[in-house]
């Protein structure tokens, strides 16, 4: 069975097969596009009726035509087609089905190349707002949560052996850094989506007296494109803005393979809440934290869909080609595995309860104050490399006498050097080490404290 496309048809001499219809058709997917599509369209018609091309009886009958079939839409009496390929024509058909013949004027002046360059940056400028507005409810979180844990002491790890006592509220706000950096690149990604291709046409323009700059003003861009082939046939903006995700689920997968670290009897540092966690069919006892583990899990979706996007648009010459289809689902897909796994996250951040006494306990092992030693005596006059080997001969002893430094006596710890007096103790305890690290940037309670006014006071003048 074959099929005849009433936007193309006249040229063929035969109908395309059926099954190559489906093949080729892209509503399945590109539906979702509808709002942008219509709002593009209203727009488009507008500028249209302001530079003569359309009366404005014409105008107000699309207008009013478009908006009754976005109504329909929404209300879910619009019957897709596959026939008709994609949103543009389904959209388009539903319209002159309502207002008769005036609605095949709206293409007037546009291609399909441009309309659809068009409505994937207004969706994708439309996403990018709401999932900068979920890393900054993440953020929000991750800082109050730092601020109630800026005392509790936690071991710092580097190859997730025990390195140097931090605080938890410290380790906290580095995730935080790791979003603001995420929160900028998604800012900076919007100003290039932010641009319009409308007016490009197919590739050249039209020739039509069209007023591009009005229609960017009533679509809110910053500015039409000004170059027709490079604006219906490059998708780097789409690229750019799934390489900043895939940025934000390696975060993402950064911390939830902490949580679930955390979470673990081994570690025990943090209790996750039961809402977030689910069980197991035969273990009556476990309690496994499956949020964190799917975020993980799903940034290798993104990954993939960035290196798609990369690959499918290498080898394509100018303007438009068909290809260009395939680009929908691997941005539609990242845009919503990065709705969920900010708001899985925004959701769980402020109900984790740290552990302290865990904490507390795990940084007195490892010799976390190790380094506290070695600055104690670089500060009485002993080069570093001298008192890195004091104190390693130190922590060989303490293995060996199964102490850590803080428990050593003074005169055990004299036999290593006799710069090391009682003041020793002072830096050696996990209060004193992180006290110590009192600048910016450092992990000392009134650090992290201040830290978190700064961070807060930043976040907050988004919505200012």
């Amino acid at each position: 069975m074959s099929q005849t496309n009433s936007a193309w048809g006249g040229r063929f001499s035969e109908a395309t097969d059926a099954f190559v219809a489906e093949f080729t058709a892209s509503i399945g997917f590109d539906q979702r596009l509808y709002r942008q599509d219509i709002e593009g369209s209203i727009a488009h018609a507008t500028m249209l009726a302001e530079c003569g091309v359309l009366t404005d009886e014409e105008k107000n009958a699309i207008v009013q035509g478009l908006n009754e079939v976005k109504d329909d839409i929404e209300q879910g009496r619009q019957q897709w087609s596959v026939a008709l390929e994609d949103v543009h024509m389904n959209v388009e058909a539903a319209l002159t089905a309502k207002i008769g013949s005036v609605g095949k004027k709206l293409h007037t002046g546009r291609s399909r190349n441009d309309q659809i360059a068009t409505d994937i940056r207004l969706y994708l400028r439309d996403n990018i707002d709401h999932l900068s507005a979920e890393l900054t409810r993440l953020q929000l979180a991750l800082i109050e949560l730092a601020k109630g844990e800026a005392d509790t002491i936690m071991p710092g790890f580097t190859h997730l052996q025990t390195a140097q006592p931090v605080t938890f509220g410290h380790h906290l706000l580095a995730w935080n850094e790791m979003l603001q950096r995420d929160y900028e690149r998604l800012q900076d990604c919007r100003k290039r989506v932010n641009i319009m291709p409308l007016g490009a046409a197919a590739l050249a323009g039209t020739t039509y007296p069209i007023n591009r700059a009005r229609t960017a003003e009533l679509l809110g861009f910053d500015r039409p494109s000004t170059n027709s082939l490079d604006s219906v046939s490059d998708r780097d903006f789409g690229i750019e803005f799934t390489h900043a995700g895939a940025l934000i689920m390696m975060h993402l997968s950064r911390m939830s393979e902490e949580l679930v670290l955390w979470a673990s009897a081994q570690f025990d540092f943090i209790d996750l809440p039961d809402r977030f966690c689910t069980g197991s069919s035969i273990m009556p006892q476990k309690k496994n934290p499956d949020v964190p583990e799917l975020v993980r899990g799903k940034s290798g979706r993104v990954y993939g869909h960035l290196i798609s996007l990369l690959t499918l648009m290498k080898s394509q010459p100018l303007a438009y080609n068909k290809d260009n289809q395939e680009d929908k689902e691997p941005l539609f897909d990242t845009i919503d595995t990065l709705a969920g796994s900010l708001r899985a996250f925004a959701d769980m951040v402020p109900h984790i309860q740290a552990k302290k006494d865990s904490m507390r306990v795990a940084a007195a092992k490892g010799y976390s104050t190790a380094t506290d030693l070695a600055d104690y005596l670089v500060k009485k006059g002993l080069p570093f490399r001298d008192a890195h080997e004091v104190v390693g001969a130190s922590v060989a002893f303490g293995i060996e006498q199964k102490k850590d430094l803080a428990e050593l006596s003074l005169t055990e710890l004299q036999n290593f050097s006799d710069l090391i007096s009682e003041d020793v103790f002072d830096v050696l305890t996990l209060e004193g080490s992180v006290a110590a690290r009192d600048h910016i940037g450092g992990t000392a309670p009134s650090q992290v404290r201040k830290a978190c006014e700064t961070a807060l006071t930043l976040v907050k003048s988004r919505t200012a």
